[in-house]
């Protein structure tokens, strides 16, 4: 038996939690914007609290590899890799918009997928895949317009959904578009496609593993005030 602990924190929710071979145990999340530096550590610790597992049982950890939030994932991806560092255990990774679209997947959706997360303006990190999950549009930052996804919808139905796939109802006016709301990429979904992994020994190297950015990190220095 694997017990995983998962983290999640590429967008404004973030949350963790715990597996066993998959099935999950406990989970935790916080719907609170920017609250993964301060609170992501001690939910981890909560949650080891409340299932009685300890740390020492861990046989890897888990996480976001984004698309996201840059400070977000980096708190995320920070934490994992101490765990992993200090418990001798892999790390594993799990793209968020396929973890969720597993989710959208398991509720019972058929037909095409897309889960988008917000990058600003009417820019979204997003992929797509079709009716038997075969990737079409692989993970890229795209600005979406009426004409984006013209020929999957001419195709078949598609489900968009995510925190970026609002703004994108302005837009997308076509027949076969449905809009799924209240999906956030979470920690217990996140488990099950790392168990999958964890099976086929897919892990990262701890040193060198990076989240999936896409878009370089600004910083504003802020405005002179005269």
């Amino acid at each position: 038996m694997a017990i995983l602990l998962s983290i999640e924190s590429s967008t404004s929710v973030c949350s963790v939690a715990i597996h066993k071979s998959g099935k999950l145990v406990v989970s935790s999340e916080m719907f609170v914007p920017q609250s993964a530096s301060t609170h992501l550590a001690v939910m981890a610790e909560e949650l080891f609290h409340r299932s009685g597992i300890q740390k020492s049982e861990l046989n890897a950890v888990a996480v976001a590899a984004g698309p996201g939030s840059y400070t977000g994932l980096r708190i995320g991806v920070s934490l994992a890799k101490g765990l992993c560092f200090s418990l001798g255990i892999p790390l594993i990774s799990v793209n968020t918009l396929l973890s969720m679209s597993h989710y959208v997947r398991s509720a019972g959706c058929g037909g095409y997928l897309c889960p988008m997360i917000d990058a600003r303006r009417m820019e979204v990190y997003c992929l797509l895949m079709d009716a038997q999950d075969k990737l079409i549009k692989a993970t890229a930052a795209t600005v979406v317009d009426e004409l984006t996804f013209k020929e999957p919808l001419d195709e078949s139905i598609v489900y968009f959904f995510g925190d970026g796939a609002s703004k994108c109802k302005e837009v997308i006016h076509h027949p076969n578009a449905r809009f799924l709301d209240d999906i956030v990429p979470l920690a217990s979904s996140l488990g099950a496609l790392a168990f999958e992994k964890f099976q086929d020994q897919q892990t990262e190297n701890l040193v060198t593993f990076e989240p999936i950015y896409l878009k370089e990190f600004l910083i504003r220095k802020p405005k002179i005030q005269i």
